[in-house]
């Protein structure tokens, strides 16, 4: 009976103490989530691109050379399926924006060796559409210098350059919208 006793005993302070490690695992996760957010507040400068190879749809763009446009990097795979469902949202704010001051410029940062290849990133851009500056960042050089960590992510820099909204993953399309409409409206 002492034994059933102290193995139920230690089941419900097992149960307890996994609670509570999934607890501050979970508000762990929730500051995280926040972080990027908490970087946009701090209104970082954006760190420019560096090491990137093929340009497609543009010469080579230094952020430097884009202050006064609102810019939206978007770090992207042609083989991330997440990526593939944000391209029609970021090809429609460019439709939408790019007549007013608003450049997107897209990060091709492959996770898979067939990624690499130019040829595939061409037909990608062809098959979804894409007519804005896309770069190839096959040594991930960019990726790193932004400290990115997931595909699709989306920064929006204001026009001095800093970095004022940041996204990881698909979704907040209307949020990104309304940050580049109030980016845009405030210049005029």
């Amino acid at each position: 009976m002492k034994l059933r006793l102290l193995a139920a005993s230690a089941t419900i302070i097992a149960l307890g103490l996994t609670g509570a490690a999934l607890h501050a695992s979970s508000a762990e996760t929730t500051r995280a989530q926040d972080a990027p957010f908490a970087v946009a507040a701090a209104q970082a400068t954006a760190p420019d691109f560096v090491g990137l190879g093929n340009w497609f749809n543009s010469a080579p763009l230094k952020l430097a050379d884009l202050r006064g446009k609102v810019v939206l990097v978007n770090f992207w795979t042609h083989g991330c399926v997440n990526c593939v469902n944000a391209l029609p949202h970021v090809t429609e704010l460019y439709a939408k924006y790019k007549d007013r001051g608003f450049v997107v410029v897209g990060i091709h940062t492959p996770e898979f060796p067939f990624e690499r290849s130019a040829a595939n990133v061409q037909a990608a851009l062809k098959r979804h559409g894409i007519t804005y500056p896309v770069a190839q960042d096959n040594d991930s050089q960019t990726w790193n210098a932004w400290h990115n960590q997931y595909w699709p992510a989306q920064y929006i820099i204001d026009q001095n350059g800093k970095i004022v909204f940041e996204h990881a993953g698909e979704g907040q399309y209307e949020q990104i919208d309304r940050t580049v409409g109030r980016l845009l409206n405030a210049a005029s």
